[in-house]
């Protein structure tokens, strides 16, 4: 036995075959790993099993779980197409060398079937790599918590990747794998931090209440775990959360022990090593008649702006009797290139629309017709109730002055019927007067928004803008989608930090002088922060034929040479949607041009 101690697990394993190996002899067994504390970059070797998803760079981490499979979250992956996808292994640092690592492409993504997009129920995939590694001090896989493991309250966790330090902060040189100590909080307590609903029994949270401490974006897909004896055991793969260590905001992680089952089915040899966690601390994980939440903690909706901002219905525009020609994309008010302020200014974002629901903001939108509104349609019960909505446009704070906007009733609500995401569009009772403050926006009917572009996006929620809740804009860029199959219909951006509020407001890229919104901000991006290193959104173009039907007419996507050259008409034909007929409609001026004829030939005679 004192030779066997003296000998290190990497030489160990050198004198086994991996098919010879027990997963349970050999995972979850870190040699360099003697961690306490957390909080700082982790040594080399501490947490062997740690995996780097790249696609031309990292995006997301994952797990070793044995010599030829990694998991990670679902929500990684937009579709199951191996291409340009690489797993690194015993990597420490994303800069510099690591002389540790191997590398090794993917032949298989295999996304949880019951996978929620909206929800994040089941946000678990597998990934078989393209060869099996040979295990090191540095390359090891983790164990796996089994269906009757109990992770209670305030169990000690660690959960480890190379994501942002902070929403918007990104890791520094050589931006090293990070490590961070989070206590389990029960699922009781994180129902009522979310939401009653939001956490189900496929989920697990850990965090601090005051906050601090956390995963955050570019961490997705990466472990949980916590040690039991000498085995570190995975409870949970990095999902999402609001914000990054928010207070009373846990992360929320896919509960590793659910899915024992399913991970076997799909790995028929050499399989994982599952290993039976029991917490020693008292904790209620499900939700029991004891445990009732009593209604005067009932969390409202974070987005409800207080009754006393509606805005009286005297307000309301009456119908215009003209068409006017309408260029959509001006923003005369805006300068925007880069780097700008977080706070908007009146006029920045003229098409933005505050959707009001009884009263309430609930809804970003844009104004992309004289008298349509454009949203997105998880925002609206289906079929929608177009009476339980008001659109308010020109508006700058949800609380405060705001001496250009203008309150337009709702008459009509189409929602497009896409697999996917979908969108909707508000047909107005009344059409406002434009202004430097009430613009339309130009929609993306088939342009293309080049990697690098500077894009923005613009919103309000609950909690942002300080006390008047001012509208709010983010700066984001263009990335590239990789070679999905998906990837002509999806268009991706850098991080961004976005709420319920942000939901249905735009994405836009700015070309040729001219304003274009390529996406609708979707509910499943704003309500739950999920940690990828990426964003992904559903072209606007994808809705071009639904688009054209309900809101009359698409705009150009070409520009002109003239005065205008650096806007997009919206003009629309006169016979479908001019309340007033043209002055000298062209049959009447036909006619008379006969009638004069035939006098003049007789007057000739």
């Amino acid at each position: 036995m004192a030779l066997f101690k003296c000998i290190s697990v990497a030489t160990l394993l050198t004198l086994l075959t991996p098919e010879s190996l027990s997963q349970l002899n050999v995972c979850g067994r870190p040699p360099l790993n003697t961690r306490i504390v957390g909080g700082q970059p982790a040594p080399g070797g501490a947490w062997p099993w740690m995996a780097s998803l790249h696609r031309t760079s990292h995006f997301c981490g994952g797990s070793l779980i044995n010599n030829e499979w990694v998991m990670s979250a679902a929500h990684c992956f937009s579709s199951t197409n191996v291409n340009n996808l690489v797993v690194y292994l015993g990597r420490q640092n994303q800069e510099g060398d690591n002389p540790n690592e191997v590398q090794r492409t993917v032949t298989q993504i295999i996304n949880h079937p019951d996978y929620n997009t909206r929800t994040n129920d089941n946000d678990i995939s597998l990934l078989k790599l393209s060869s099996p590694v040979t295990f090191t001090n540095f390359i090891l896989p983790v164990c796996l918590a089994t269906p009757n493991s109990s992770f209670l309250n305030g169990t000690e966790s660690w959960v480890t990747g190379w994501g942002t330090i902070g929403f918007g902060v990104s890791l520094p040189s050589p931006q090293a794998l990070m490590e961070v100590e989070v206590p389990i909080v029960g699922n009781d307590q994180c129902n009522i931090d979310y939401g009653l609903g939001s956490i189900t029994s496929n989920m697990i949270c850990a965090g601090l209440r005051v906050g601090g401490k956390d995963s955050c974006q570019g961490d997705s897909g990466g472990p949980l775990v916590s040690k039991q004896g000498v085995l570190w055991i995975q409870s949970g793969v990095v999902s999402f959360g609001r914000g990054c260590a928010e207070p009373n905001f846990p992360g929320v992680y896919t509960r590793v022990s659910q899915y024992m089952s399913w991970i076997n089915s799909n790995i028929a040899s050499n399989q994982p090593g599952f290993v039976t966690f029991t917490s020693s601390r008292n904790d209620v994980t499900t939700l029991s008649p004891t445990t009732t939440i009593p209604p005067t903690t009932t969390i409202p909706p974070t987005t409800t702006i207080p009754s006393t901002t509606t805005i009286p219905p005297t307000t309301t525009l009456p119908p215009t009797t003209t068409a006017p020609s309408v260029i959509c994309g001006r923003a005369p008010m805006n300068s925007r290139i880069s780097g700008g302020s977080s706070v908007v200014t009146a006029g920045v974002w003229p098409w933005m629309a505050s959707l009001q629901k009884n009263g309430s903001h609930a809804c970003g939108g844009t104004l992309v017709a004289v008298d349509a509104v454009l949203s997105n349609a998880d925002c609206f019960s289906s079929p929608p109730t177009p009476s339980e909505w008001t659109v308010v446009l020109g508006r700058l704070k949800q609380n405060g002055s705001n001496p250009f906007e203008v309150t337009l009733n709702v008459t009509n609500i189409t929602l497009s019927t896409l697999n996917g995401s979908n969108v909707a569009v508000l047909r107005l009772a009344a059409r406002p007067g434009l202004s430097d403050y009430i613009q339309p926006v130009c929609m993306d009917n088939g342009q293309t928004f080049a990697v690098g572009s500077t894009c923005w996006v613009a919103g309000w929620s609950s909690g942002r803008g300080g006390e008047e809740e001012v509208l709010q804009e983010l700066q984001t860029s263009v990335e590239s989608c990789g070679n999905d199959s998906s990837a002509s219909d999806a268009i991706c951006t850098g991080l961004l930090t976005l709420e319920q509020g942000d939901s249905g407001g735009p994405l836009m890229c700015q070309l040729d002088g001219s304003w274009f919104q390529a996406a609708v901000l979707s509910s499943e991006n704003a309500t739950r922060s999920r940690r990828a290193a990426q964003m992904t959104f559903a072209k606007l173009s994808n809705f071009q034929s639904f688009l054209s039907e309900s809101v009359g007419f698409l705009p150009s996507s070409t520009s002109t040479s003239n005065s205008t050259s650096n806007n997009t008409s919206l003009t629309s034909e006169m016979s479908t949607t001019s309340e007033g007929a043209p002055a000298h409609p062209p049959f009447l001026l036909l006619l008379l041009f006969l009638v004069s004829s035939v006098c003049l030939q007789l007057f000739l005679q």
